[in-house]
């Protein structure tokens, strides 16, 4: 039988291949794991259909392999006694589920190391790069004069015309990387990008945010700012559609799934906060947290990852952006950026020069769906409700 790679996510094309966890020859249980792949939203791995033996692997670790293709053949033992179906710790089967990304996977492959046997230090036992070659020092009882590392240097010819190349050195274009480069070229291509850039004072909003604080109740700002945007949508529900050029028409979405860009240790990814419309800023709190917790464990499910209806991208806690021109998260029809804030001095309507917390704000818009016009009054919406954070009572149902 062949065991194929099937759609494990909305729009999935194509995967990486990172390792198989069996090889030909092994006995393998039904469900037991075969082989993990990473897409542009997660790492999976791919279980066996049945109980049976592995007779070819079809593919190699390290490639990119579209939705369909066949990765290893089986073939199906009748009588295969239990303890050969599913022996204690096959090579290559961990007893425990060991996260790790597929770079720290790949070092300690090579370097010989089993991650079943590494403690890891970072977020929920995460095993990193550093704790795999602390593993190794440990082992050998001295720091290795050499480990092997993922990127290690291109072997050296005897000839080399170009000497700068000795100073060069390579790292892999592959799995969620190069799935997000093509989902953000096509985007780019596809989509008429416009963007649009707006300041607001957020120094009314800092002191509520302190007063929240004071009385026990701890609110992000991009909670806040997420629960406004939604108010926004409901005015402006250009913003929260989709375009269906085969059939001429845009769907306006009723319910508001929203996006916010996560920086993990393997990239960039989006999870999905979904019906804002229906929740409070406490809740959208909670579950932001708790999104943010499992996409830096690499946890997150499909549903969780899928299905938005706009995106936030929140860079002011990196504290090193003032503007930027953000790619759309097709097929919606907008994505807004929030910047860092600054104290700057700011003259007010009594032209009087006062010091106020400032933020720059930039929208990219589906230029093919909505004017530039229409860009500026939500954001002129989202400015008041930003700048006037009592204003947001008068929403309240």
């Amino acid at each position: 039988m062949e065991v194929k790679l099937h759609d494990i996510g909305e729009g999935m094309t194509e995967a990486n291949v990172n390792h198989f966890l069996v090889k030909a020859g092994d006995t393998v249980k039904a469900d037991q794991p075969l082989v993990e792949v990473q897409t542009d939203k997660m790492t999976a791995e791919i279980p066996a259909p049945f109980s049976g033996r592995i007779k070819e692997l079809k593919v190699g670790e390290g490639e990119t392999i579209p939705v369909g293709t066949t990765v290893l053949l089986m073939e199906k033992e009748e009588g295969v006694p239990e303890a050969a179906a599913q022996p204690k710790k096959p090579q290559g089967i961990r007893a425990r589920r060991v996260l790790a990304s597929p770079y720290t996977r790949k070092i300690a492959r090579e370097n010989g190391v089993d991650l079943d046997e590494v403690t890891g230090s970072g977020s929920g036992g995460r095993i990193l790069d550093e704790d795999v070659y602390s593993f190794l020092q440990k082992d050998t009882g001295s720091p290795p004069e050499e480990p092997i590392r993922a990127e290690a240097a291109p072997e050296v010819q005897e000839f080399q015309p170009d000497a700068a190349a000795k100073d060069t050195s390579t790292i892999p274009f592959r799995g969620r990387r190069k799935q997000i480069a093509s989902k953000m070229t096509h985007s780019l291509r596809t989509i008429a990008h416009c963007t649009h850039f707006e300041e607001i004072d957020v120094t009314n909003l800092l002191e509520w945010k302190e007063t929240m604080k004071s009385q026990g109740q701890s609110i992000s700002m991009g909670a806040y700012f997420i629960k406004v945007i939604s108010i926004c949508l409901k005015e402006f529900p250009l913003f929260n559609a989709e375009l269906d050029e085969k059939n001429e028409c845009v769907h306006l979405k009723r319910e508001h799934h929203i996006g916010f860009a996560t920086d993990s240790e393997e990239g960039l990814i989006v999870p999905v906060i979904r019906n804002v419309e229906a929740k409070s800023i406490k809740i959208i709190h909670q579950e932001m947290k708790e999104l943010t917790r499992k996409a830096q464990e690499n946890r997150l499910t499909v549903k969780e990852m899928t299905g938005g209806t706009f995106t936030v991208s929140n860079v002011g806690p990196l504290n090193g952006s003032i503007g930027a021109t953000p790619i759309i998260n097709e097929p919606e029809t907008g994505l807004l950026a929030f910047h860092k804030t600054k104290k700057r001095p700011v003259v007010n309507e009594k032209d009087e020069i006062v010091i106020r917390s400032m933020m720059n704000v930039s929208m990219s818009f589906d230029h093919r769906v909505a004017d530039g016009g229409t860009a500026v009054r939500f954001t002129n919406r989202l400015r008041d409700l930003i700048e006037e954070p009592q204003t947001l009572l008068l929403e309240l149902i």
